[in-house]
């Protein structure tokens, strides 16, 4: 049933929420890069619970007016008129008074959410509130989603993800340098406006599948994600968007399969296990990766401490040490050097020497710092270089 849910072939209904949360997860990956590099993701929590209360003011006004509460476009407009209310206060907040960022983002948000929850409270009070179902929108619920519904999500997600691609060089600059972007003539001041407001509409485009509670990850999970993997932030937008994407299948496809489990929840724990798989395995970033070049950097530091230890005549006693010099045929098992480990032991204390000088000459001082203990001096310096250097030394040039 899950694969047949993957494949589309779950009934029209199904694939149409799932296509819906695919826009969805692709929008909220590619928006949440940039909160991400400009180190503003706790803004996407302030949003996300300043929705709640024009959830709540939304159904009573429909109510009010004759019309059915429920309504979802009327109800995500009025989560987007207190959204931005949120955002508002807390850029006033930050700019007008001594509250740093943080603080402000904490009191909106405590505010803004205990005010909706007063409200559903009212709502449930109400004589046509009883059924309302509004608790939904905290944690999302897909369940009875109409074609209407579904339709609204996955134009709010596409029109999102095109709104990113047309901003996404300057929001890129902002991200990275706020103050080049602004020497080159950029308004940072409507550039975060731009991208806020892409913010928010993720956040109300996303309130009926995640829900305002978990929509903050789904906006942050797959960035971070994203990030193990690539160094260039346009390849960062491009993975955080397919990983938001693909996790939004999964975790659709695995609610249409399992109806009694909720798609929001479902979403977020497949985008996290895609986060703890990239943080494990990731080949530039991840922490195997890591691991694996930590452990050859340390070997190789025993390598090199133990050729120069066979090049001045010292006996070695590190075990680790002398058992890498055999197994590279430097050394035999009684720790005497080589043909072989000879002349890489002369090599290695050539250079070792050169590195000496490096340091002591002014003008090469700042180079000789990146030095860390394995570098080739190659790597470094010019050929004319290393040739004074060796005539420093004195004696015949070793070729490596």
């Amino acid at each position: 049933m899950f694969f047949e849910a993957l494949t589309f072939q779950l009934g029209y209904n199904a694939t149409l929420v799932t296509i819906g949360a695919i826009l969805l997860g692709l929008a909220a990956g590619v928006t949440g890069t940039f909160l991400f590099l400009r180190k503003r993701a706790l803004v996407s929590d302030a949003i996300a619970h300043a929705t709640l209360p024009g959830v709540g003011l939304a159904f009573i006004t429909l109510t009010l007016l004759g019309f059915d509460g429920r309504n979802l476009p009327g109800l995500l407009v009025g989560s987007a008129i207190t959204a931005m209310l949120g955002l508002m206060s807390v850029q006033w907040l930050t700019s007008r008074t001594r509250l740093s960022e943080d603080a402000a983002i904490g009191a909106v948000l405590s505010a803004f959410f205990s005010f909706g929850i007063v409200l559903l409270t009212v709502i449930q009070n109400m004589d046509t509130g009883g059924q309302a179902g509004l608790e939904s929108f905290l944690l999302g619920s897909t369940a009875g989603m109409l074609f209407s519904d579904a339709l609204l999500i996955a134009i709010g997600g596409a029109g999102v993800v095109g709104l990113v691609f047309l901003y996404r060089r300057p929001m890129t600059m902002v991200a990275f340098d706020p103050g080049f972007a602004a020497t080159s003539g950029m308004n940072l001041d409507r550039i975060d406006l731009v991208m806020m407001g892409l913010v928010l509409g993720v956040t109300v485009v996303g309130l009926k599948v995640v829900g305002l509670i978990l929509i903050v990850a789904l906006l942050i999970i797959p960035p971070v994600t994203a990030r193990f993997w690539t160094d260039r932030a346009e390849n960062v937008v491009m993975f955080a968007g397919v990983f938001g994407a693909l996790a939004a299948w999964i975790g659709a496809a695995l609610s249409a399969s399992a109806p009694d489990l909720p798609t929001g929840p479902l979403i977020v724990l497949i985008s996290f296990a895609m986060f703890a798989l990239s943080m494990l395995f990731a080949p530039g970033r991840g922490l195997l990766s890591s691991l694996i070049r930590h452990r050859r950097f340390q070997s190789g530091v025993h390598l090199r401490q133990g050729l120069l230890a066979l090049a001045q005549g010292q006996p070695i006693y590190e075990p680790l040490t002398l058992r890498l010099l055999k197994r590279e045929g430097l050394a035999l098992a009684d720790g005497v050097a080589t043909d072989d480990g000879k002349a890489r032991a002369s090599r290695a204390l050539r250079d070792e020497k050169r590195w000496e000088i490096a340091r002591a000459t002014p003008e090469l001082e700042m180079a000789a710092a990146r030095y860390d203990g394995l570098t080739q001096i190659e790597d470094v310096l010019t050929p004319d270089q290393i040739q004074e250097i060796d005539n420093r030394i004195g004696g015949p040039e070793v070729v490596a």
